[in-house]
């Protein structure tokens, strides 16, 4: 069944009205037709199944049959500090974190980023990962769409993080697995988690002191060397296992 999102406010008590790209989407694209069924998320914690009563130049209207609520996300708010990778392996790191229960993704530039994005490049690139997010949130069939916001400092990006009740921070120089597991398990329902991660060249020495001042805790993932776009990721898929239920 496909899913959508919409504004709470296009939302009554018993129908919903689609509009945007969607109403594209639905006609032109995947050629739904009145009666078809439909999911339809509010964007914070509900679904909806309902069935398409009317398509209009520019809307699509759909009585409510069902209401379920937010049980495709994870207990725990999950925000992933992304250092900015080359390429387009945000890309990647945007789909899958989405897939996987992100919260929201954070862009991070540090001091060992290669990338640099002006404000106008800044301003594409963000639009586009929303897009991703949005994407990957409906085909995972998530109730929310995971916000990437704007690129942050890796100063901006640890006060940003300050209130959260667990932040880590994979680290090569860490080593001690039993310690790391003791912090993959303190995560609990109901917390703000940040998971800090370095882009190709890694942290240097200042960022990672900076962490610690700031009660952010350095992780190891093993003997292996990770690469970047893989770190928050499995990361993320122990954290799910943990706290799915």
């Amino acid at each position: 069944m496909y899913r959508f999102f919409v504004n709470p406010d296009d939302i009554t008590e018993e129908t919903i009205t689609i509009t945007g790209s969607d109403v594209n989407h639905i006609k032109n694209v995947i050629r739904l037709k009145v009666g078809d069924d439909i999911l339809i998320s509010n964007g914070v914690d509900k679904d909806y199944h309902c069935k398409i009563t009317s398509l209009n130049e520019d809307n699509i209207a759909a009585d409510i049959l069902d209401i379920d609520g937010a049980k495709t996300e994870l207990p725990a708010r999950i925000y992933i500090f992304q250092g900015l990778p080359k390429g387009d392996k945000m890309e990647l790191v945007i789909q899958k974190a989405v897939e996987l229960g992100a919260y929201e993704i954070i862009p991070v530039s540090t001091k060992r980023v290669i990338v640099r994005l002006d404000k106008k490049k800044g301003e594409a690139k963000i639009k586009r990962w929303n897009a991703i997010s949005e994407s990957a949130a409906k085909q995972s069939k998530r109730v929310i769409i995971p916000k990437v916001t704007g690129v942050k400092t890796f100063t901006d990006a640890v006060e940003y993080a300050k209130d959260f009740e667990l932040v880590m921070i994979p680290y090569e120089e860490a080593v001690n697995i039993e310690e790391t597991k003791q912090v993959l398990g303190r995560a609990k329902p109901g917390q703000r988690i940040g998971i800090f991660i370095g882009p190709e060249g890694g942290f240097c020495e200042s960022e990672i002191e900076l962490a610690i001042q700031n009660k952010i805790i350095p992780i190891t993932l093993g003997k292996r060397i990770l690469r970047t776009e893989t770190v928050g990721l499995m990361v993320l898929s122990i954290l799910m296992f943990q706290l799915e239920h």
